[in-house]
Formats: structure tokens, C-alpha cells, sequence
């Protein structure tokens, strides 16, 4: 009898299977993000992924009749993972750059930016000058890091010591292991706004602007950016730069003002 009772349990459970529920169905669209890049994607409270770009790419896949997966990679990783077909395309605050434009694409720009320095509070260091010997912390492959890199011997830097992501540099910073780390001014500002113990010294001029990347020529490109466009244009961008920033954006910066298809110079 049990032999039985035990077959008839394994031939139920044979059939849930297939005939029960159909596995949730994949995402049309994989995208790469480094999660922990406060306050373009992270993880709130309950574990859920949000930030300006999450919102950004949600709304665009949205208006597109597409659903999103968020794939979390660190960032010197997504540019192979684009180029491999692997995620379909990438948001972290990436910078636009002749040099990424020999082998991937970018949308228009949507935010403009500039890199900063960040040190402790109770630290005399008030710009880069400061930091002849000292060590220095940058994200892996950003341009941050080839800022740092390009700099390194006018300023003096000691070491330049490299990190995925934001949040493993700050805790270096905090525990005196780093004097200073380099990054997107718009991420430190967000990051240091709750934590005294921490002071954004110095703007470090740039130029950057950020967008989606894609493949190169990936026939998905120009559906993307018609939707920036329309963003733009309906007002949802400038709305997502207040919520996420706390701050209208200027009227004649990338977050409004609709641009093109960026392009090798």
C-alpha cells in the first residue's frame, strides 16, 4: 500500500508539472546596472531595485510594450556584457566618451555631470592639491578612474587604489584606509547628504554626459532614444530628476533639451 500511495504522489507531482502553472516567462530586456551606484540604481529597504535610471529605463521599456530584468554587474563589466549580447543594454551613470564610441552606442544623453572629491570631515584636505602622497579611491574603469589616472603624476597622487562601486570605497574612506576618492558628483552628493562624517571637498570639472549603452549599432537603439525624446518632451525626465535629485533641472541641460544619437567626433 505505501509503495502504491508513494507512486500515485510521484505520478500527481509528474503531472503538476506539467500541466500545473507555466513558468514565469523571461523579460524581453536585460539590463546591466551596478547596484549600490546611489542615486542612479540600488536597492531600498525591502531589497527592491530603484533609482533615476531604473525609473528612467522602466518608463522607456514601458512605452515600448517591453518588460524589464535588472541585471546587477559590477561596472567595468558591462561593457562586455553589452558587447556580448548578454544584457541588452546598460544604465550606471555611464559617461559618453570617443573612445566608448568606437565600440558601443549610446542614446542621447539625458544628465549632466562632473566628477568630485570626497574626504572625511574631520580631514584638512580641501582639493586634489591636497593629496601629494596620499592615497586615492576610484571606481574600476569609470572616468573617474581615468581622470585620477591621467593626473596622477601632477598632483602627486601616492597610490590610486580601485573599487566596484561606490559603497566598498566609502567604507575605506570612513576607516581611514583611503585620504580621498574621486566619483560622480551627483552620487557623493546624494550619499554624503545624511553622513556628517563625510564632505564633498572639491567639483572636479568635466563635461560629462550619461545615457543608456547598447551594442553597436544595436537595432534597438533608435526606439530607445525616440522614447528619451518623448520624455523629454512630456516633461517625465524633469520630473524624475526632482524626485531622485530634489531639484528642477536646468532648462537647457540634457534632461531636457532633446539632442541626437551621440557620435564619434
Amino acid at each position: 500500500m505505501r509503495r502504491q500511495i508513494l507512486k500515485l504522489a510521484l505520478l500527481a507531482a509528474v503531472t503538476a508539472t506539467v500541466w500545473g502553472a507555466a513558468p514565469a516567462r523571461a523579460a524581453d530586456l536585460a539590463v546591466g546596472a551596478n547596484i549600490g551606484n546611489v542615486p542612479w540604481e540600488f536597492q531600498d529597504a525591502s531589497g527592491t531595485f530603484v533609482g533615476f535610471e531604473i525609473d528612467v529605463v522602466n518608463e522607456a521599456a514601458k512605452r515600448l510594450g517591453k518588460t524589464v530584468e535588472i541585471v546587477n554587474i559590477p561596472f567595468n563589466g558591462l561593457f562586455s556584457a553589452v558587447q556580448s549580447g548578454r544584457i541588452a543594454m546598460a544604465i550606471s551613470s555611464i559617461t559618453i566618451t570617443d573612445k566608448r564610441l568606437e565600440s558601443v552606442s549610446f542614446a542621447q544623453p539625458y544628465y549632466d555631470s562632473d566628477q568630485s572629491l570626497t574626504v572625511r570631515a574631520n580631514t584638512p584636505y580641501k582639493s586634489v592639491e591636497d593629496l601629494k602622497g596620499k592615497s586615492l579611491g576610484v571606481d574600476t574603469g569609470s572616468t573617474g578612474d581615468m581622470w585620477a589616472t591621467q593626473n596622477q603624476a601632477k598632483y602627486g597622487f601616492g597610490d590610486i587604489r580601485r573599487f566596484e562601486g561606490l559603497q566598498p570605497a566609502m567604507l575605506d574612506l570612513g576607516a581611514g584606509r583611503l585620504d580621498g576618492y574621486i566619483s560622480d558628483i551627483p552620487a557623493l552628493l546624494y550619499y554624503t547628504k545624511d553622513k556628517p562624517q563625510f564632505k564633498v571637498a572639491q567639483r572636479i570639472p568635466t563635461g560629462e554626459r550619461y545615457s543608456v549603452m547598447l551594442a553597436k549599432d544595436s537595432p534597438l537603439l533608435p526606439s530607445v532614444n525616440e522614447q528619451i525624446t518623448a520624455m523629454k518632451k512630456d516633461g517625465t525626465l524633469a520630473a524624475l530628476h526632482e524626485k531622485w535629485f530634489g531639484v528642477k533641472p536646468e532648462a537647457d541641460g540634457s534632461t531636457v533639451k532633446v539632442l541626437d544619437i551621440p557620435k564619434k567626433s
